[in-house]
Order: structure tokens, then C-alpha cells, then sequence
């Protein structure tokens, strides 16, 4: 299965989502903030999906994806936002930054699970 980068500042959600992506087989590389996700995917070889919460402490999550999208590695890695925000003007922006799916939370696992395979069957075609 695919290395999933997530970055959520509730230590809760990080667990929950942890638990579910686990469960149908990735593997996670948690990150407890923006500043900690820009980390986390320097460090990281072979990230195939990044999911990031909005609101964050440090950078929120539209400025982290810009910021880890300007390593050459992650240019075409597929991104999905996590949060509890869904304006219209923020998910445009989000779009700008390579955002291609936004999930609001609370999330429902298996809708969750079924986004994600058809996220990463997409991208490995491409």
C-alpha cells in the first residue's frame, strides 16, 4: 500500500486517522504541526499522499503544501486537506497550492479509505 504523510495538530485525529490508514495496510508518517510536516516530508523518501488539517499552530496547512511542494521529490504528490473549514474561498486557495480533495471533519473511515484509493489509483497511472 501507499506511505502517507498526515499532519494534524490534535494529537486525537493524528491517532483516529493513524488507526484507520493502518488498518488498510499503509503506512503513516505523522507530523504534529506545519513546521513539523515540512519536517516530517524532507526526512521522508516515497510519500505517495500528503493529508493536512487547516488550522494549524505554526503553518496552517495551505502553507506547508506550498512550502513541501517546492521539494523536487513531492512536485506531483497528491494532496488532501482534512479540517473542519470548507469555504469556498479556502478550498480555492487550497486548489492553488495542489489540494485535490478536501475532506471535512469528522471523517467517515471507509468514505475516507474508498477517496484514497481512487486518489492513489489515479496518481500511479499518471
Amino acid at each position: 500500500m501507499a506511505k502517507i504523510l498526515i499532519a494534524d495538530d490534535s494529537e486525537t485525529l493524528r491517532t483516529e486517522l493513524r488507526e484507520v490508514l493502518e488498518g488498510a495496510g499503509h503506512e503513516v508518517v505523522e507530523a504534529v504541526d506545519g513546521t513539523d510536516g515540512v519536517k516530517k516530508a524532507e526526512e521522508a523518501e516515497g510519500v505517495q499522499l500528503i493529508i493536512s488539517d487547516y488550522n494549524m499552530p505554526g503553518l496552517d496547512g495551505i502553507t506547508m503544501i506550498r512550502k513541501i511542494k517546492e521539494i523536487d521529490r513531492y512536485g506531483s504528490v497528491p494532496v488532501g486537506m482534512l479540517t473542519t473549514e470548507s469555504s469556498k474561498e479556502l478550498k480555492a486557495t487550497g486548489k492553488e497550492a495542489g489540494v485535490i480533495v478536501w475532506f471535512v471533519k469528522p471523517f467517515e473511515p471507509n468514505r475516507l479509505l474508498s477517496t484514497i484509493d481512487k486518489v492513489l489509483e489515479k496518481f500511479a497511472a499518471a
